[in-house]
């Protein structure tokens, strides 16, 4: 039922957004970059509007997104039950799951930051 409603939901935004894109093109740029903004993007010479802009709202974006939200589904903790298996990217590149780090009965230890 939840993958039902997530899709319905990226399903009409993506109608939504690919209709005002043909509409008014110029505002949905600049609300596109606007989103840029904030997550920084904008900021890198070589990632123009021109190269990505266009992609929101294909059919690739929708099923972009759908799988991204869909895989989110299965990574909810809940108080009281197991810990899910959520995927991980190591320091050299490589994808595993954080169950693949424990180690007989010993408790696994997440230490999450960042650096600039």
């Amino acid at each position: 039922l939840q993958k039902i409603l997530i899709l319905l939901h990226v399903t009409m935004c993506v109608v939504i957004g690919k209709t005002l894109m043909i509409l008014f093109p110029n505002a949905m740029k600049r609300y596109i970059l606007k989103q840029g903004e904030k997550s920084r993007m904008n900021e890198n010479p070589k990632f123009s509007y021109e190269n990505w802009g266009p992609t929101f709202f294909s059919f690739k974006y929708l099923l972009f997104v759908l799988k991204v939200k869909w895989k989110r589904l299965e990574d909810e903790a809940y108080e009281g039950r197991s810990a899910p298996n959520t995927p991980v990217v190591t320091f050299n590149g490589e994808v595993r799951h954080l169950f693949d780090f424990m180690q007989d009965n010993r408790p696994l230890i997440l230490n999450f930051g960042s650096c600039t």
